[in-house]
């Protein structure tokens, strides 16, 4: 069985300061074919849908397709803040090599 993908309190926060769960959203995470290694990460705002994983803290939710699910199995969603910019990055033990934006992944 394929452990469920983490959310970090720090991603949750994020969600709370951008008011996602008032505006009816929460963070969905997808895989898709695609990018310069084969998959790529489609991380955005959207309702959740019947057949989604849904991750919850701080009031806050993350969603996750079924089709992205076996993906995402063990990986660690979190919110990064650097000199360069800001970002939800996904921290992927499926990925065998990624590409230097992070978006981009292989298996």
């Amino acid at each position: 069985m394929n452990l469920p993908p983490k959310v970090t309190p720090r991603a949750f926060a994020r969600l709370a300061e951008i008011g996602a769960d008032q505006q009816g959203h929460a963070l969905r995470i997808a895989v898709e074919g695609g990018g310069c290694s084969g998959f790529q990460y489609d991380i955005k705002l959207d309702q959740p849908a019947a057949d989604d994983l849904v991750l919850e803290g701080q009031g806050q939710k993350v969603v996750v397709d079924s089709v992205s699910l076996p993906f995402l199995a063990g990986a660690t969603i979190d919110f990064s803040e650097e000199l360069i910019g800001a970002r939800f990055v996904i921290e992927n033990p499926n990925a065998s090599s990624s590409c230097g934006c992070g978006t981009s992944f292989s298996m």
